[in-house]
């Protein structure tokens, strides 16, 4: 059970209507006209990967015993903080388009079982993420000091965590898809945001060529694998 996330998610929601019940005179009332604004967000990001096994199966041992065919798995979400700045362009009175690169700091936990045997690995890869990601928010009217939004876009990635000689290596860099839904908030100095992202990434991140491996006994978990792309939640609230 991935309980963190979903009692994040929980609390996520009862503060954004916490906020919804205090709104009551109409602030900054123009405030969605502005050509252009910045901002930030800081929040929670939810580290996973979708693993797709290669069923491999290495040679067999000078004892005769039949090679090892290993098996990955994500067991739980990884927890992570995110900070990330916001640019913000207006576009018409129910669209913006929004470039807001973002530093996800997190950790994967990797588990590997032997299909023959009572055989455990595990391990924890950082993963450090400088995305750069580009949207387009649709945003509904407004009501009192509240508006509901979605946005849809995509974003690049740089993995600023890789460190050879692991494991598992990722790649440097991903791409991908991204949506996110949340709502704003009028304060009278400020605008807050509570936002739920989704990113799933579409590149396989899975680094075959481990010539970085001074062990080589390692490179049987590199081989377990097919594919592996990231996906990842990030609950954050944004200041504008």
């Amino acid at each position: 059970m991935k309980k963190s996330f979903y009692i994040t998610v929980l609390f996520f929601f009862i503060v954004s209507s916490a906020f919804a019940q205090k709104q009551k005179i109409k602030n900054q009332p123009y405030g969605d006209q502005r050509l252009y604004h910045f901002g930030l967000l800081v929040g929670l990001n939810f580290q996973d990967m979708i693993i797709t096994n290669s069923g491999y199966t290495g040679e067999p041992d000078g004892n005769g015993n039949p090679g090892e065919t290993w098996f990955c798995e994500l067991p739980d979400y990884s927890t992570g903080f995110s900070v990330g700045l916001i640019s913000d362009l207006y576009l018409n009175p129910y669209m913006n388009l929004r470039f807001t690169p973002t530093l996800h700091f997190g950790d994967q936990k990797y588990v590997f079982r032997e299909e023959n045997s009572e055989k455990l690995y595990s391990t924890s890869i950082r993963s450090n993420n400088l995305t750069f990601p580009l949207d387009v928010k649709f945003s509904s009217m407004r009501l009192n000091n509240y508006r509901p939004f979605v946005s849809a876009g995509v974003y690049g990635s740089l993995n600023l965590g890789r460190k050879k000689g692991e494991p598992i290596l990722l790649k440097e860099t991903d791409f991908g898809i991204s949506f996110a839904l949340g709502c704003d908030f009028y304060l009278p100095i400020v605008k807050i945001c509570p936002e739920i992202r989704f990113n799933f990434g579409l590149v396989d991140l899975i680094e075959k060529d481990r010539k970085d491996l001074t062990d080589k006994s390692l490179e049987k978990y590199t081989q377990a694998i097919s594919k592996g792309t990231s996906r990842m939640f990030v609950l954050t609230f944004n200041f504008e």
